[in-house]
């Protein structure tokens, strides 16, 4: 797997000037959130664990954005101290990988490829540059075209070229340490200084995807983007047993016990209504997954194999009321750039790789902080929040869709 992405994010926007002044164009607001966000979230739930941003115009103003909104997010930033071009930027950012192969993709559009199928294709073919392929007619299947020389290529554009009807989408994955050693200028062009000049040298693919493509540079995709990224109010009444619930656990499944941790099964306690209240959800949810942060385990203050007394316990008592938890997934990392621990999604993805029949925009986290509804989101989930230990939310609030007094609340709803 590809574990890490450079995203290019030092246009200057010209097209989108008079629309959203002022900004960079990866931070255009879209449906509520910069358009860097759904670019992230995306490259996320594809396996991307670490990030390099290659800026340039008003890099401060996204450098701000990331070290707020993005906190926990194993990132890197590199700097134009003028423009590079595509490829200069794309080499400037290389500079600073840590794996052999890496994606890339620009601030600006969204492609929501078979990421996998362009990975694997890639490493199994030791490629040094596999490309992901937008079809400009109706392709009624995926393939693959070897850009090996043989006249694939037909012509070249400064953002785009144009393959038997397809276009560069703009995203690909890159050998960084081939591209390091080709002896290239700091300041070129991509597509014509190295795609277009060594592809009957080097190892180019490309390969055909017809999924969701968006490029907000352009105005008219910008305005498209606003109603196709927004997320639909959540109605419980749509809720149907091919649905998945993540719950939190302490503060939500138990009582939390403020600035310190359960250490044993005889701190566990369930709140009101628990864990009477799973044969309901049971009922109503496909699967329910128990999602938590277990910090005290990572910092020697208790044992796993205490914290595995605790789960055994609350399942044992859920499954007697008539009840199920599906799985348990828990963090011990005291890092919080761990991919794993929340708000990073890493734990939803694991749930997903273990029951793939999980649709995440058909999941709901239920959680009594911030960090489980960014968790939530992170991971294109939607998001209750109950106020058992935090009262002073009100909604509208972009992280939340749902506001309960507790998960028994929830359930009644439900």
């Amino acid at each position: 797997m590809i574990k890490e992405a450079i995203i290019l994010a030092g246009g200057l926007g010209t097209r989108l000037r008079d629309t959203v002044p002022g900004i960079p164009k990866c931070l255009a607001p879209v449906a509520g959130r910069p358009f860097l966000y759904y670019v992230i979230n995306y490259l996320r739930k594809q396996g991307i664990e670490k990030f390099i941003f290659s800026l340039g115009y008003k890099h401060e103003v996204i450098e701000e954005y990331l070290a707020s909104h993005f906190a926990t997010l194993n990132y890197k930033s590199v700097i134009e101290d003028e423009p590079l071009g595509t490829g200069g930027a794309i080499l400037l950012a290389c500079k600073k990988a840590t794996e052999k192969n890496v994606a890339v993709t620009n601030g600006d559009t969204l492609f929501k490829i078979k990421a996998e199928n362009l990975f694997s294709f890639h490493t199994r073919r030791d490629a040094d540059c596999t490309l992901a392929l937008k079809p400009m007619s109706n392709f009624d299947r995926y393939g693959v075209v070897e850009l090996d020389g043989t006249n694939a290529i037909t012509s070249f554009s400064e953002k785009k070229y144009y393959v038997s009807g397809l276009i560069n989408g703009g995203i690909y994955v890159l050998n960084s340490e081939n591209f390091l050693k080709e002896n290239l200028p700091p300041k070129f062009s991509f597509e014509k200084d190295y795609l277009e000049k060594l592809y009957t040298e080097r190892k180019f693919y490309g390969i055909i995807d017809d999924g969701y493509f968006i490029d907000i540079g352009i105005p008219e995709d910008y305005k498209r983007a606003q109603m196709e990224l927004k997320l639909p109010p959540l109605e419980l009444k749509a809720i149907d047993n091919s649905w998945t619930l993540f719950l939190d656990r302490d503060g939500v499944i138990n009582i939390d016990k403020d600035g310190s941790y359960i250490f044993t099964p005889d701190e566990f306690i369930f709140m009101e209504g628990a864990p009477d209240l799973f044969s309901k959800l049971t009922t109503a949810f496909k699967h329910i997954i128990v999602v938590t942060n277990q910090r005290g385990v990572g910092r020697g203050l208790m044992t796993e194999d205490s914290l595995q007394s605790i789960h055994h316990k609350m399942k044992d008592s859920i499954h007697k009321s008539g009840g199920k938890i599906d799985a348990i997934y828990y963090c011990t990392a005291t890092d919080r750039l761990n991919p794993e621990r929340k708000p990073n999604p890493g734990m939803a993805f694991r749930a997903k790789a273990d029951f793939p029949d999980i649709d995440l925009s058909k999941s709901i986290i239920v959680g009594n902080n911030i960090s489980d509804m960014r968790f939530g989101r992170n991971a294109g989930m939607r998001t209750v929040f109950v106020t058992t230990t935090t009262k002073n939310l009100q909604l509208p609030h972009p992280d939340i869709d749902l506001l309960f007094d507790s998960l028994a609340d929830f359930a009644k709803a439900l």
